[in-house]
């Protein structure tokens, strides 16, 4: 049907013409063969398919409201009606509004919307029109959490749509109230539930009733509560200020808030609970000044999405988790180099934190003003950053040319460039796991280009060097450096195909050929010469032309390699994948690991699929299949290497990862379960040097469980 005329009121009743066209229509698509469509330009497959018919309640999310048998009521309507209080409220309803609130930011927070958590709270639509004071300052001391939240990761720009849902769908966010205020508010009404809890505390010999200690419990559960929020709001505040002014001051507050954690959990019980009956696919139950649907006309035409609130415990736990992350990110600051603080940022990213907890760190470090910690510029961290990695003499006071006008200019020039690149890898850290891969295969361009330019200018300040110091050199100096980002970059996007589990068994033996014999071989060779250049630098001799040094002779230090450790971490790495290599040679070759026929996929196809991105690098180069097949061919021995052979080999390299691993102090909770896998590995090649199972066909099994990176390898019984 279609309507050929317009709307004509009579008694505000509207009527329609309505013309019968389905002759036509059917006229019409007559002419077309079976299967064949008709459509524009503008709209193809791919818009019919995503299209939603609105008003259609299997798919218009806000035909939801009109599937239910009550009425959902406004804030207004339903305190006219009188199902919602706004003063006089008890104890219960205080504490179950506010945990209530509590797990529905929780649950925005993981990436559900503002409309169908936060705000289904109808006290924050206007928090103005509440009599009750308690109620009244949290609400608001809520929605300016909820705005300073989205604020900062907004700002971040580290999270994707899968993350989190910045929309805020026209809601007031207690703008005109400012931050001092809010906060001022909320401790006045907490200072005065601490007196009523302290007076109705008991008293040494007092008898007290039933009803006497279970007032001061609610009272006391109810200033907890108002205690945590203002401490929330205020740690946030204080990771806003400039120049991590108040990330000491914030560590003060997460720790108070740690303290009372406990009580909030043990007092969940205290506020009222959600109706008994069942939740349904499009409602559930909640308790009273909370509507599900009450915001589901703003949503656009979607398909509906369930939004499952999060428990109360469940969120209160989830708090804790959050506080101890922040709590970890404040030492930052007193890191030092740009090095140790990236190790900081990915080993805080492999434990997986929330979409705040990553936002606040990196606004920590690389805040708005673009000016590290909000003070230093980036290219004055990265030449102290340099000078503790390699420390080139174009960065040495005891070089020639560290007072060179047009060498400092070069060395400027590069740095400046560096910064975007190298600032790029923080925020890569700060995406979810599975969206750093696609980042790191992005960087290795950038990472490219920039290594060009690092040696351009190493052999232009080389030549500037060897006129006036002929037995030093400054080639490969900052170019070594890139090189280790860029090393550093391909093997972040390598292993995290472990990670998410990308990797079939039958690809595991190039994979871990490409780590051992290239990408870690190169790494140890690059902090190799690293070290090097800082041994060179500490023992060259002062410039003698540099006027206003000290003439006596001061007493040699000894000197402690400050690469040391990323060293052995490097060489333990390196012979943890060169035993899972050789152990997945050895297990092809006895006919325990056989690569499926595929009819339409062969080798190297996936081969070239899973190192695509290093093509753009120059250096290292990347290995085509044909160079690689050449390589790992065990025909170029002479005699050909035995299975036992192999598997022996295989030992020898997981014995010497832990040897490498036990010399490193102080040894981390990762490099303890390294430890562990490695032992655990070396036991099983043994076993099948001695012949174990040599007789069974059965594939081993991979077991990432105890790490998502290096498995376990077991021998199925």
């Amino acid at each position: 049907m279609a309507s050929d005329g317009t709307e004509q009121g009579d008694m505000d009743q509207p009527k329609f013409n309505w013309v019968d066209i389905t002759q036509e229509f059917l006229s019409a698509s007559s002419q077309l063969p079976l299967g064949e469509l008709v459509h524009t330009n503008m709209f193809g497959l791919f818009e019919a398919m995503s299209a939603i018919e609105m008003m259609d309640p299997k798919m218009d999310a806000g035909m939801l409201c009109n599937q239910i048998k009550r009425k959902v009521l406004s804030l207004e309507q339903a305190v006219e009606e009188g199902s919602v209080k706004i003063s006089k409220l008890e104890h219960s309803e205080l504490i179950g509004i506010m945990d209530s609130s509590l797990a529905c930011l929780v649950t925005w927070i993981e990436g559900h919307s503002l409309a169908q958590t936060v705000f289904t709270n109808l006290y924050l639509h206007n928090p103005y029109i509440i009599e009750d004071r308690c109620l009244k300052c949290f609400c608001i001391v809520m929605l300016k959490t909820v705005d300073l939240i989205r604020e900062r990761i907004n700002r971040a720009g580290t999270v994707e749509e899968e993350d989190f849902q910045p929309m805020s769908y026209g809601f007031k966010m207690a703008g005109d109230v400012s931050d001092s205020r809010a906060i001022g508010m909320i401790k006045e009404v907490e200072e005065e539930y601490g007196k009523i809890s302290k007076n109705t505390r008991p008293k040494a010999g007092q008898d007290r009733t039933v009803i006497q200690e279970t007032e001061h419990q609610m009272v006391t559960a109810v200033h907890i509560r108002l205690k945590f929020f203002r401490l929330f709001y205020s740690a946030l505040l204080s990771f806003v200020k400039e120049k991590c002014e108040g990330v000491q001051m914030a560590h003060k507050q997460l720790s108070q808030i740690v303290e009372i954690l406990p009580a909030m959990i043990s007092t969940i019980s205290f506020g009222i609970q959600e109706e008994s009956s069942e939740a349904s696919k499009n409602d559930y139950p909640t308790i009273p000044g909370f509507e599900p649907l009450i915001n589901q006309r703003l949503l656009p035409p979607t398909f509906p999405r369930y939004t499952i609130i999060k428990d109360r415990l469940e969120s209160v736990n989830y708090i804790k988790t959050l506080v101890q992350k922040l709590q970890s990110i404040t030492v930052v600051p007193e890191l030092g180099s740009l090095h140790t603080i990236l190790d900081f940022f990915m080993d805080f990213s492999r434990s997986s934190p929330c979409v705040l907890s990553r936002s606040l760190l990196q606004l920590m470090l690389i805040p708005p003003n673009r000016r590290v910690f909000g003070s230093q510029s980036v290219v004055d961290a990265l030449k102290e950053t340099i000078r503790n990695f390699i420390s080139p003499p174009g960065l040495s006071p005891k070089s020639s040319i560290y007072n060179h006008a047009q060498a400092k200019e070069y060395i400027d020039a590069l740095l400046t460039r560096a910064a975007r690149p190298i600032c790029t890898l923080f925020q890569i850290t700060g995406h979810n796991r599975a969206r750093q891969r696609d980042k790191w295969a992005h960087i290795l361009d950038d990472l490219s280009n920039l290594q060009e330019e690092a040696d351009k200018v190493d052999a232009y300040l080389h030549t500037l060097l060897v006129q006036t110091e002929r037995n030093r050199s400054h080639l490969a100096c900052f170019g070594t450096w890139v090189l280790y980002h860029t090393l550093n970059a391909m093997i972040n996007y390598t292993l995290s195909g472990f990670e998410l589990e990308l990797y079939a068994t039958f690809e595991y033996h190039y994979v871990y050929w490409y780590l051992y014999e290239l990408l870690y071989a190169w790494m140890v060779s690059t902090l190799h010469r690293a070290d090097s250049f800082l041994l060179d630098a500490e023992n060259a001799p002062a410039d003698m032309s540099q006027k206003g040094r000290s003439s006596k002779k001061t007493k040699k230090k000894k000197r402690t390699k400050t690469l040391a450790r990323e060293l052995t971490i490097a060489q333990a790495y390196q012979q943890m994948f060169g035993g899972y290599y050789k152990a997945v040679v050895a297990f092809q070759l006895c006919g325990k690991l056989k690569e499926p026929k595929f009819k339409f996929d062969n080798e190297e196809v996936r081969y070239s699929h899973r190192f695509a991105p290093f093509s753009t690098v120059l250096t290292p180069p990347m290995v085509h299949y044909a160079q690689y097949k050449e390589m790992s061919d065990l025909s170029r021995y002479d005699p050909l290497p035995t299975t036992q052979e192999m598997f022996g080999a295989a030992c020898k390299c997981f014995c010497q990862a832990k040897e490498l691993l036990d010399s490193i102090i102080p040894q981390t909770e990762e490099i303890q379960a390294i430890i562990k896998i490695a032992k655990t590995n070396f036991v099983v090649m043994k076993l099948v040097v001695g012949g174990h199972k040599e007789d069974s066909l059965d594939p081993p099994e991979f077991d990432f469980t105890q790490h998502n990176i290096f498995p376990i390898i077991k021998l199925i019984l």
